[in-house]
Order: C-alpha cells, then sequence, then structure tokens
C-alpha cells in the first residue's frame, strides 16, 4: 500500500473470519493468538453499525489478533454455550480462555483500547 493509502485509509480490508457451530472449537477455543469473536444478528441495527468497526480492527491488528463474527441466528449450540443472549456481543479469548466480554455497540477506541491494554499486553 502506498503512504496516500496509509494516510487516507486505503487499502484492502481484511474481513473477520466466519465462525459457526462447527469450526467453533478448531478457530476460537484452539487459537494460537488472542481473538475477538464479533456475534451479530442478522436485524441488529447496532450490529450493523459494529460490522466496519471489526472489519478495521481486523485489518489494523492483522496476524496480531484473530478476528471472527458468528451469525447468532445460525449458531444456536454456540450461543447457549457461551450464555449470550443479546448482540452485538463482543467476546475477547486468549489461548481458549473468555477473557472480556463487551455487551452491546461500542465504538472502535472502546476495543483498541481493549485490545492494546488488556488483551495484547497480556500476551507480549
Amino acid at each position: 500500500m502506498s503512504w496516500l493509502g496509509k494516510i487516507f485509509g486505503g487499502g484492502e480490508k481484511l474481513q473477520p473470519i466466519s465462525i459457526n457451530d462447527e469450526n467453533f472449537k478448531s478457530e476460537i477455543l484452539e487459537s494460537n493468538v488472542p481473538v475477538l469473536l464479533d456475534v451479530w444478528g442478522p436485524s441488529c441495527a447496532p450490529c450493523q453499525k459494529l460490522a466496519p468497526i471489526i472489519v478495521d480492527i481486523a485489518t489494523d491488528y492483522g496476524d496480531r489478533l484473530k478476528v471472527a463474527e458468528m451469525n447468532a441466528a445460525a449458531s444456536p449450540r454456540t450461543m447457549g454455550r457461551l450464555g449470550i443472549r443479546g448482540t452485538p456481543t463482543v467476546v475477547y479469548f486468549d489461548r481458549g480462555r473468555e477473557v472480556d466480554r463487551v455487551v452491546g455497540f461500542k465504538g472502535s477506541l472502546y476495543h483498541m483500547d481493549s485490545i492494546d491494554n488488556h488483551i495484547l499486553a497480556e500476551v507480549t
């Protein structure tokens, strides 16, 4: 990416990994890097507002943080297992263990602060 692209936000965006009941264990619980899991619902307006923030986080953190998304309606077993009752819910995992959870919409600065000062700070 060119230096102008970096300044003005151009370039290719990384997409979150899609999680479901079948791949939750292998992608989230067995991950070698910390994970941000965005749980969303198809008719959830705050979820739609959060979606571009999650894509930006995936792009900004690259290999240091696995960013994943899960449709709540399509993953009932995992929803029950995690005890998630509403969307959006963002769950942070480190070495298969839940380390933080955010229910409701929070902006990018909130998530970046959590990642930098709590999630990734514990890994290094």
